[in-house]
């Protein structure tokens, strides 16, 4: 098996299942291919993505965007889905990828875009309300986990000193594992009015999501979790004997670990907090208007104001170049982290998230910075530019961090420039990657990546809704 935490090095050339010519850097022939699996071999069949793809089709100008469309939208559904029935309710199991788990976060990302669609097709509502279903379940084994197994089978990291168990694939705690969940509850209500998600078993999950949350505000002790992992990789272990840097408790959320499965240097990670903000938010309008639950929404809604004033007070700072910005990471003592992240929540993705404005000027302001070399992770290369992080390394750009820069402007002619970066970085493939390295997008990491892919979808989507001019150009 692939592990998450490897380095999965390819080239275009060595591409296993993937047969078809790279397409040369800076070519002006590269190849537009249609890299889909035969109908036969899809994994689960949606009759709305299919007319999508098809109007589509209409719509993008460049062949070979159109291509990368048709490659990327349905890849979650295509490859990743086990779709089945269990005790007569809709059960769906997730894989990243080329990993055999199911990782909260990643579920959640991969049938994200699909969300649109349920109402005019059935079999995709009941397989994103299996996904929430299962998401369920596994929050009731374990709400410190990030990524489970189908049964339980045990994993790679059972050896890891954390309490594991068989139904995890990794323990790694990470504050947006718990968010994710509630956003795709929360907009699934909101597309399809349907409310039988929210059953007895739901409202105990979401109870231990918040009884987690205060948890690990560390008010009163460091609480029940730790870990730590026999590794090479720094970042693959928490410091402090598993419990993470010491930090002081000012009402914000720890999180031992960030959205790309790395350590956090300071445990208050600031992105995966204004997420916490909203889940709780829509987590309490659920319990009040749908359930109510009167209390439980209070609770909830209190926590996000306190977490919300916390962050008011003490995520944002004096950057000695850019002025007042938003940390990326802080410890309560002072000290704070600038950096952004590609994985998601991210600075960057505030706005997505809906957390903040992408016209609030502490937003633009900090954006400035992550976009710029002042941000460690952010690299300028022949290939592209674009923000990378610790998982893979120096000089590594993340298609997501592209996509979703794209996904936060509101300038076209930025827009247009990552449509650009993302067209000629997928070295042939036609699929999006983890990374690529940013002089050579045929050195890259991970061919088989969901969650990429089907964002890719979500963004073409997202510009022929606010600028369809754009899908009308050949870049």
């Amino acid at each position: 098996m692939i592990q998450r935490r490897q380095f999965i090095k390819t080239t275009a050339s060595a591409a296993a299942a993937l047969t078809i010519a790279p397409a040369l850097f800076g070519s002006e022939n590269r190849i537009a291919l249609n890299n889909r699996p035969a109908p036969a071999q899809r994994n689960f069949q949606s009759d709305a993505v299919e007319k999508t793809i098809q109007r589509m089709n209409n719509v993008i100008r460049d062949p070979e965007l159109r291509a990368l469309f048709e490659n990327c939208f349905p890849n979650t559904l295509d490859t990743t889905v086990k779709f089945s029935l269990k005790n007569g309710k809709p059960d769906t199991f997730v894989v990243t990828g080329d990993i055999n788990a199911m990782w909260l976060r990643d579920s959640s990302a991969q049938v994200w875009p699909y969300l649109p669609l349920i109402k005019e097709d059935s079999n995709l509502d009941n397989l994103i309300e299996g996904v929430i279903r299962r998401q369920t379940s596994c929050i009731l084994i374990d709400t410190y986990a990030n990524a489970f197994n189908e049964g339980p089978t045990g994993s790679e990291w059972e050896s890891d000193l954390t309490e594991m168990k068989p139904e995890l694939h990794e323990r790694k705690w990470e504050i947006d594992s718990l968010c994710y969940p509630i956003r795709l509850a929360y907009y699934y209500w909101k597309e399809s009015g349907k409310t039988e998600v929210f059953d007895e078993n739901w409202l105990q999950a979401m109870k231990k999501v918040v009884g987690t949350f205060k948890e690990q505000q560390r008010f009163t002790g460091k609480g029940p979790y730790s870990f730590m992992r026999k590794t090479e990789i720094a970042t693959d272990t928490c410091p402090g004997r598993g419990w993470g840097n010491p930090a002081k408790p000012n009402g914000l959320i720890c999180s031992a670990f960030r959205p790309s499965d790395d350590a956090t240097t300071y445990l208050y990670l600031i992105p995966s907090n204004y997420f916490a903000v909203v889940s709780l938010r829509q987590l309490a309008e659920i319990s009040k208007n749908v359930l109510s639950q009167d209390s439980f929404a209070q609770e909830c809604e209190a926590l996000a104001n306190q977490v919300e004033s916390a962050l008011k007070e003490h995520a944002a700072t004096n950057h000695l170049e850019y002025g007042n910005v938003l940390a990326f990471e802080i410890d309560g003592f002072g000290n704070r982290l600038f950096m952004d992240d590609a994985n998601i929540p991210s600075l960057l993705s505030l706005p997505y998230l809906g957390a903040l404005s992408k016209e609030d000027p502490l937003y633009q302001q900090t954006r400035k910075f992550i976009l710029s070399e002042d941000n460690p992770w952010f690299w300028i290369g022949k290939a592209a530019e674009g923000i990378g992080g610790p998982h893979v390394g120096a000089f590594y750009i993340w298609p997501m961090a592209i996509i979703m820069r794209a996904m936060t402007s509101s300038d076209k002619n930025e827009i247009a420039n990552c449509l650009s970066m993302l067209k000629r970085t997928h070295a042939g493939t036609g699929f999006m990657h983890e990374t690529f390295h940013k002089d050579n997008p045929e050195d890259f990491t991970r061919k088989w990546f969901a969650w990429a892919n089907t964002l890719f979808g979500e963004l073409i989507l997202k510009i022929e809704k606010n600028h369809p001019e754009l899908l009308a150009e050949i870049y």
